[in-house]
């Protein structure tokens, strides 16, 4: 019989939305006419917008005909599509980049596992936590880590911890670590980094010979000005780092799936001997192999988002979410209870009331306002004690919901 990867075995967080399915559904069950309003998912509600549907809709169509059928596509993306990001994304943040820097995919989620491919499980890692699952679990699954403790910290990964009490501007970590994950904004705080912090990272990681992991799929989320929307604002990020952006937030692309991974040409990382090996060659490897590349109508939908159309529809989207994680932030504040992000992200970070544990919190909420969230302790050991509520939902069931919280810890 086939041997299987016991490292799978390890996992720990798959529990947290099995579980919080059961209970809603065991709530829905005995509650039939209850009205369940779910604030947890990081899932956008929001159609296409029209500029994007028609490009989609051309995309599907030029597949009908011969003259403009396409079939396998570059691995890293098309050129037309690579071209436009370079020009509407990134060098209006004073970002020059070169086309082979930049890699089209089905996702950020996806890039971020896949990334592992070319590292050596040597490597030390250093997350943040609370923390996005993936960073955590797709370690684990590689055989990066040892078992799980009691509070669920894997041995060898370094945690850095993301809390109220340092800001949620994490310390350096203490011993040598080799690649270190940053998203900002963060999911699941809605915290943001300044340029400041972010040059100080950068400064580590090359006095330190480390790669920074860079998650900026919020990054279209920013209203504050001066934060930083890429790392490559920052001065040496090239030498030093790897960006995950994604066009699932941003522009509704949740189920259409397209992503995109810089990684410059100036990045090295080091063989067994020393040698020193360009890691954009090794991902164009990677994906070229175990790669097909995104689907032609996709990626005709993914460039209209940057068209003068469809970029005024797409923001229109966007301030729609963030007016809704406004409503949240202030209704919650005013409530009494303590509230972080919901600025510059589409998540509001609270610190559950009364001292309660997040699935305390949790079950309250669910069973005395009829309203679903996030347990901060799925994120990690330092999220227990706060709670995770998404902006992405209809605008009258968000007012329902901080209403009824409202009425419940109002002041």
């Amino acid at each position: 019989m086939a041997r299987l990867n016991d490292n799978y075995l390890k996992l720990k967080a798959g529990y947290l939305f099995p579980e919080i399915g059961r209970r809603v559904s065991e709530f829905t069950t005995a509650h039939p006419d209850a009205k369940v309003i779910r604030l947890g998912i990081g899932d956008v509600t929001k159609p296409l917008v029209p500029a994007v549907l028609k490009a989609f809709h051309d995309g599907v169509d030029d597949m009908a005909k011969g003259e403009t059928f396409h079939g396998y596509g570059p691995e890293q993306g098309y050129g037309w599509l690579i071209e436009t990001i370079i020009d509407k994304a990134y060098k209006p943040l004073g970002v020059s980049l070169k086309t082979s820097e930049v890699f089209i995919s089905d996702g950020s989620k996806c890039d971020c596992a896949n990334i592992l491919d070319i590292f050596d499980l040597s490597c030390k890692v250093a997350i943040g936590d609370p923390v996005y699952p993936v960073y955590n679990d797709t370690n684990v699954m590689v055989g990066r880590t040892g078992e799980a403790d009691e509070q669920g910290y894997y041995e060898n990964i370094v945690y850095m911890p993301y809390t109220a009490e340092n800001n949620f501007a994490p310390a350096y970590p203490e011993e040598k670590v080799d690649i270190i994950y940053l998203c900002f904004p963060n999911n699941p705080t809605g915290t943001v980094a300044t340029r400041e912090q972010l040059q100080g990272w950068v400064d580590y990681a090359i006095k330190n010979d480390a790669v920074i992991f860079y998650d900026a799929a919020y990054e279209a989320f920013i209203t504050e000005p001066g934060i930083p929307h890429s790392i490559y604002e920052i001065a040496g990020a090239e030498k030093c780092a790897i960006e995950f952006r994604s066009f699932s937030k941003t522009a509704g692309f949740t189920g259409v799936r397209c992503g995109l991974t810089v990684v410059p040409e100036e990045l090295m990382g080091t063989t067994k001997d020393g040698e020193k090996v360009s890691l954009n060659k090794l991902w164009n490897r990677r994906q070229s192999t175990k790669f097909n590349g995104v689907s032609y109508p996709v990626q005709k939908a993914a460039q209209a988002v940057y068209s003068d159309e469809g970029w005024a529809q797409v923001k229109e989207v966007i301030d729609y979410y963030m007016e809704n994680a406004r409503i949240i932030r202030e209704g919650l504040t005013e409530a009494g209870i303590q509230c972080y992000g919901g600025v510059n992200a589409p998540y509001i970070w609270l610190k559950t009331p009364e001292g309660m544990s997040s699935w305390d919190f949790f079950d309250k909420l669910l069973n005395e306002c009829f309203v679903v969230g996030t347990p901060g302790s799925g994120f990690g050991p330092s999220g227990e004690g706060y709670f995770r509520l998404s902006a992405f939902g209809d605008r009258e069931n968000v007012e329902t919901a901080v209403a009824r919280i409202r009425e419940k810890w109002g002041k």
